[in-house]
């Protein structure tokens, strides 16, 4: 049945002329025009390609003074066939109209009215493009039209993104006849733009689009006819994608596809989708832009930050708490389009974690379908307007400022791997404890829906959280999931029995070959045996029993259960009370019940059931099952056989004990159902409350749903499977190992030409690398990388060397100091700080200078300003000072002693000192020598000395021994005094 025409125009008002009727303002587009500087002319020339029955309606918003009044609608109106004005505060707009925003305000749209908003103060960014644009984008979508001309800096980018994103279509001015072409180069660096053009291009185009049918409803009727009733063609197009994409549209909601569809029809001139399938066949390139505008990347930075507050106060302190210090923390955000939802899941990690993210290993994995989307992720750079909505604090801390905006720092880019990812089809990435999926489930269709959601179970580590967007919920699913915290659409895994629905792809199995077949058999080892006997023994020994969760769902079999438990007629179902043959019912439901409600052992003995055409006795044991870390309790149920009372046959009934014995059963039987029906009775009052607070609630979320939601249908189906991380990553580890060997190779190549002795450690004082100098210098090998350096034993002595370290770090500050390796030679040890680009420390650099060279200069300036000094005060002594060694050769003579002996310097130099040794004195002297050259000290003494000209005198003799290098007596010096 055909739809109602919303159009209020009489047919008497159709000119007859043939002009198009009025469109309603329903249907009718509205075109924004930003512009700023030059933007006068730009417009000017737009409006005079523009006729006066377009059929849309245009909003100029211009960069004006807000303390003059705008002369635009004069200005305008004599170039425009169309009426210009003015918008005042409520204005509703009409096609073929020309709306001027006035100065001093932002401008937005609801419903077809103009509203006049108050201009942000000094300190708030005024953006009234942007702010226009985007309010357009949410009133009118697919007929919001966006058009940017010359202008500087970037107001209009973010609303061209919105308007393309709801379905418009956009234009920007071409650069080179843009006279100022700041604002047209953003928007379209950004890729926002459908159409560059001249000014006058624009006006040409935007006539032939309003003649386009999908903008005339009133002659092509109902709006979707034109895609809606090609469905073949649609799954034509359905068969192109996926032949150049290897993406699978059918199971997505085919009023977001149709749209797209719509829009691409217009951009190309084309009518009917038959035309449009004929033109992906002939043009390829055409899918990949359809493939693109299907793919819908709406994400910016904290969206919804009450999100993100519950993910700091519910989901990570559980992770946290429930993680062992080797295991990794593993986050997934499938479909994650540009990367700004990824890094702000990051974000919010690291400052929850604090000091003990340096402790915690962090692995986030992001897919999308969208190559060109990982790309920009991988890049983290993003424009200078997410200062709107990122805190200056967090600007500061996690990005860097470059050219182009502002990227996201490198400790965060290297914990989040980015990778291309069908959730619909390719392998999931396993052992995860977040899945944050926001506002992709909102674009599938039922079937993809419940294949997502059984993905991401299998994905979730047993209690792990999932979340999803605002306008997306589990649905009947609640069986996988249970609500956390329902507001910000927290869900955590449930542990369930119910087998895979998913098909996997088997390889044949090989045939066995001839050696195979006659293999002997492995002899069993005693392991082997124990466990068969442990087996045995369980078996032989132990009573049947099955294990539940608290749903009552059978988990395990063990044993025997035949006699106890035997499948229902009907549909296939594990419930223990299914199950359970009907005399066991009553009381097992008693016992469980009491079991799960008290958490606590609970038993049954003496329950009587029915076989081999007689009776016999069970006891019902349900003992609650302790398991470290599970989010639900599961219980075991035990059926023990009993002796007590003897097996009774039907013939028997008769009998007055049998007859007793069965009113006692019936008795028994009385009791529990008692029992039962008053557990029944509370907690159905229980479930009535919860019943209608949860109607409350389910009310409130339709309510949510319906406006936020076109079509919410899900039903059960599992999916199991395997996963091949490795393979998901190989890309992204590619890249980043040529960027790490590269950068491996610079440093390698300068550290070996460095002459220098370098070793840099970690923060823990391990060793980390070094230069070829710094091997033999302090005994390194290469198998040393890694070790502490309080391990390793250098040539050179350096005292304290790890209590140095720890101040460096502690401190920040360098520190240098001299050292000595065993050879003698000086070096300066210097230690410095080893920051990171974020400045952080992560260690020091120990530097090693030789001084050795430098330092014996030194010290040889020293001794021979000593040797010059002592030679004078020798020279000018009034003693006599000579200087000999242990044969008695006369090595040094001065002043006083040729005085005294009268021996001149040269005649001394060639005499031995036992010329002034009179006869009687040589034994006594070299009694001496032999004393000095064991290292004794020898006391001043008098003694005789024979002259040249052969005279005796008496001297006061003061002997000490020099020493040469090695530390042993090499000569004599003597001081002598006449007496």
């Amino acid at each position: 049945m055909p739809k109602k025409s919303n159009s209020h125009t009489h047919p008497a008002q159709q000119e007859s002329d043939g002009t198009r009727p009025e469109p309603t303002e329903q249907t009718f587009p509205v075109v924004g025009v930003g512009a700023s500087a030059g933007g006068l002319d730009a417009f000017t020339k737009l409006l005079k390609n523009l006729p006066a029955d377009t059929g849309m309606a245009f909003v100029l918003v211009q960069h004006l003074d807000p303390k003059h009044v705008s002369l635009l609608p004069e200005l305008l109106g004599r170039a425009s066939s169309m009426p210009v004005a003015e918008v005042s505060d409520g204005t509703r707009i009409k096609p073929n109209y020309v709306y001027v925003m006035p100065p001093n305000y932002s401008l937005a749209i609801l419903h077809g009215v103009l509203h006049l908003m108050p201009r942000p103060d000094g300190l708030g960014k005024h953006l009234p493009i942007d702010d226009f644009l985007s309010s357009l984008a949410e009133d009118r979508h697919s007929n919001a039209i966006g058009v940017i001309l010359s202008g500087t800096a970037s107001d209009g980018t973010l609303g061209m993104r919105s308007i393309k994103l709801e379905g418009g279509i956009t234009f920007a001015q071409s650069e080179d006849s843009a006279e100022y072409d700041g604002m047209p180069h953003s928007a379209i660096a950004a890729g926002h733009v459908d159409f560059v053009l001249t000014p006058e291009e624009i006006g040409k185009e935007l006539v032939r689009i309003a003649r386009h049918p999908y903008l005339r409803p009133e002659e092509t009727g109902p709006r979707g006819e034109l895609v809606s009733e090609g469905g073949d063609n649609l799954n034509k197009i359905f068969v192109l994608l996926r032949s150049r994409t290897g993406n699978d549209f059918t199971y997505y909601k085919h009023s977001t596809i149709r749209r797209r569809i719509k829009r691409r029809m217009v951009l190309h001139q084309l009518e009917k989708i038959e035309d449009y399938v004929k033109y992906l066949q002939k043009q390829p390139g055409e899918l990949d832009a359809l493939f693109q505008d299907i793919l819908i990347n709406v994400t910016s930075f904290f969206r919804d930050p009450e999100t993100f507050d519950a993910l700091q106060q519910e989901v990570f302190p559980a992770l946290i708490e429930q993680r062992s210090a080797e295991q990794s923390l593993r986050i997934w955000v499938p479909g994650c389009s540009t990367g700004e939802e990824v890094y702000s899941v990051a974000i919010t990690l690291l400052e929850f974690l604090g000091e003990r993210a340096s402790n915690t290993h962090i692995q986030i994995f992001a897919s999308d379908i969208d190559d060109k989307a990982i790309d920009i992720a991988r890049q983290g750079i993003y424009p200078e307007s997410i200062r709107d909505v990122i805190a200056p604090g967090r600007l500061q801390r996690f990005f860097v400022k470059t050219p182009s905006g502002y990227q996201i720092s490198k400790i965060i880019r290297d914990i989040c791997v980015f990778a291309l990812q069908n959730v619909a089809k390719d392998p999931p990435f396993s052992r995860l404890d977040l899945i944050c999926c926001r506002n992709l489930m909102i674009y599938l269709g039922a079937v993809l829906q419940k294949k997502v959601l059984h993905t991401f179970h299998y994905a979730l580590r047993p209690g792990r959280f999932l979340m999803l967007g605002t306008s997306e919920t589990i649905g009947s699913f609640a069986d996988l999931f249970a609500t956390v915290d329902k507001k910000s659409k927290i869900y955590a895994k449930k542990s369930v029995a119910t087998l895979p629905g998913y098909d996997f792809t088997t390889l044949p199995h090989a045939p066995m070959s001839a050696a195979d077949q006659t293999a002997p058999a492995r002899a069993p080892s005693a392991l082997d045996l124990q466990h068969e006997a442990e087996r045995l023994i369980l078996t032989t020994y132990g009573p049947p029993g099955v294990i539940i969760n608290q749903d009552l769902q059978i988990l395990h079999f063990r044993g025997q259960t035949g006699p106890y438990i035997e499948p229902s007629p009907g549909s296939a179902s594990l419930n223990l009370l299914k199950m359970a043959r009907q005399d066991l019912v009553l009381e097992l439901r008693s016992v469980v019940n009491q079991a799960i409600k008290e958490r606590s052992k609970a038993r049954k003995e003496g329950v009587r059931i029915r076989s081999d055409g007689g009776y016999r006795m069970v006891n019902l044991q349900v003992l609650p099952l302790a398991e470290e870390g599970a989010t639900e309790p599961h219980f075991l149920v035990l059926f023990e056989p009993s002796n007590e009372t003897p097996a009774v046959s039907p013939r028997d009934a008769e009998t007055p004990d049998t007859t007793n014995l069965r009113i006692q059963t019936l008795e028994q039987e009385l009791l529990s159902s008692r029992e039962y029906m008053q557990s029944i009775i509370e907690e159905q009052e229980a479930t009535n409350e919860e019943l209608q607070s949860a109607n409350e609630e389910i009310q409130s979320a339709n309510e949510e749903l319906q406006s936020t939601n076109e079509e919410l249908e899900t039903a059960k189906e599992e999916l199991q499977s395997t996963n091949e991380e490795l393979s998901t990553i190989n890309e992204e580890h590619e890249n980043r190992n040529l960027e790490l060997m590269s950068s491996n190779n610079d440093l390698a190549n300068l550290l070996a030409s460095v002459e220098l002795a370098i070793v840099i450690l970690s923060d823990d004082l391990r060793i980390r690398r070094f230069t070829p100098t710094a091997k033999t210098l302090l005994n390194l090998i290469d198998a040393d990388i890694g070790r502490p350096i309080g391990n390793i034993r250098p040539n050179v002595n350096i005292p304290d060397l790890e209590k140095q370290v720890r101040e460096v770090i502690d401190t920040m500050s360098a520190q240098s100091s001299e050292v000595q390796d065993r050879d003698g030679r000086c070096y300066t040890l210097s230690i410095r700080p080893y920051k990171t680009l974020d400045n952080r420390i992560e260690g020091v650099v120990m530097s090693f200078i030789n001084i050795d060279s430098t330092k014996k200069a030194e010290q040889m300036h020293q001794i021979l300003q000593q040797e010059r000094r002592l030679a004078a005060v020798v020279r000018d002594s009034h003693d006599a000072v000579t200087m000999q060694d242990f044969a008695g050769r006369i090595l040094a003579w001065n002043r006083r002693a040729q005085e005294m002996y009268g021996y001149t310097e040269e005649e001394a130099l060639q005499l031995n000192i036992s010329v002034l040794t009179s006869q009687k004195n040589q034994e006594e002297m070299r009694d001496l020598i032999e004393r000095l050259k064991r290292g004794e000290h020898i006391l001043p003494f008098e003694t005789t000395r024979i002259t040249k000209d052969g005279r005796e005198i008496n001297v006061w003799l003061t002997v000490s021994a020099l020493l040469g290098e090695s530390g042993n007596p090499a000569a004599i010096a003597t001081t002598e005094k006449e007496v």
